[in-house]
């Protein structure tokens, strides 16, 4: 059931008590509703690629209260700082290299290294923010591939059942997604017009903003290969063969280990929302014990199935390429 209620103090409190264990949460920012969950549990943000329906694990903005913050978050450059502080909050997302020790989970970023940080510029997403006390991540409130939601109303639309609590801020000031920038190259790099005019930025920077090297780095998560093990994956398999440790899904293959072989189930009910909060761990897991090649136990095509079988098809791709994306 998902409540909608007016964005006052004492909505605002539970609904930071709702993020801290593990809900959903949408909200108004100035740009569009955001769909918000605690950014540290992976569990949460799975969440909220089930409830938009979305095709693949893309990294999520993370939605932090400050500079301060920002700079737990992520390794800043000077140039980035500059920008921060000349349209922070706002409708300005940076992307930068995660910081050793940041919160945010591996999930939200999609496994990338790099992390996206915005300081929005609404009383309601900074009230929120701060009574939750971590970054909130965030993507549009809306079912994948629909319109953005500009009213709470919008979001009842797409998201009623799926999520548990709307805070109603009016309609957003903005109705534009805000303007992303990466630092994780060379140059600073436009990956998204937005809310900030490209004029605006470069202005401050006193430069002009790069282009993205590849096309397909504009859209989050389309290399052909992404985050994966140093084991080789072998995907849809119904055995585990001599040499191999296994990645399981549902105990398909479990009864099938012998005495010893590593055996990481994502989730040994079958649920697809728990399967997606494991996957970039375990299969970091699989490197810290040294797995070289793995069983990878069929998992559904379906709801979350088809992003965690997209992932696992680009771990498994040759030419590993991690490309910060966002």
């Amino acid at each position: 059931m998902t409540v909608l209620t007016s964005a006052d103090s004492g909505s605002i409190a539970r609904g930071a008590q709702i993020l801290r264990e593990g809900g959903l949460v949408a909200f108004p920012t100035e740009t569009v509703y955001g769909l918000g969950a605690d950014a540290a549990s992976a569990w949460a943000v799975a969440r909220i690629y089930d409830a938009k329906g979305r095709p693949s694990f893309n990294p999520l903005i993370a939605h932090v209260a400050n500079i301060e913050a920002a700079r737990r978050e992520a390794v800043l450059p000077d140039a980035a700082l500059k920008l921060a502080e000349a349209f922070w909050p706002g409708a300005l997302t940076i992307v930068a290299p995660a910081a050793p020790g940041g919160s945010a989970c591996e999930l939200a970023r999609a496994g990338l290294p790099s992390i996206a940080l915005r300081v929005p510029d609404h009383p309601v997403a900074r009230a929120l923010i701060s009574a939750l006390g971590r970054p909130v991540a965030a993507p549009s409130a809306n079912r994948s591939g629909h319109v953005s939601p500009v009213t709470a109303a919008h979001v009842a639309e797409d998201l009623s059942g799926r999520v548990d609590m709307i805070l109603d801020g009016g309609r957003t000031a903005t109705g534009l997604e805000s303007t992303i920038v990466s630092f994780c190259g060379a140059r600073p790099t436009l990956l998204r017009p937005g809310a900030v005019a490209r004029e605006k930025i470069e202005r401050v920077l006193g430069a002009k903003l790069a282009a993205p090297i590849r096309a397909e780095i504009m859209a989050p998560g389309m290399t052909a290969s992404h985050y994966a093990p140093n084991a080789r994956l072998r995907l849809e398999a119904h055995e585990i063969r001599a040499g191999e440790s296994a990645l399981d899904f549902g105990g398909r293959l479990t009864a099938l280990a012998a005495p010893g072989t590593v055996v990481l189930d994502l989730s040994p009910a079958g649920d697809l929302v728990e399967a997606a909060a494991n996957l970039f761990a375990y299969l970091r897991e699989l490197d810290a014990r040294g797995v070289e090649k793995a069983a990878v136990a069929h998992i559904p095509e379906r709801g979350l199935g088809e992003a965690i079988n997209d992932r696992l098809r680009r771990a498994a791709a040759p030419g590993l390429s991690q490309i910060p994306a966002q």
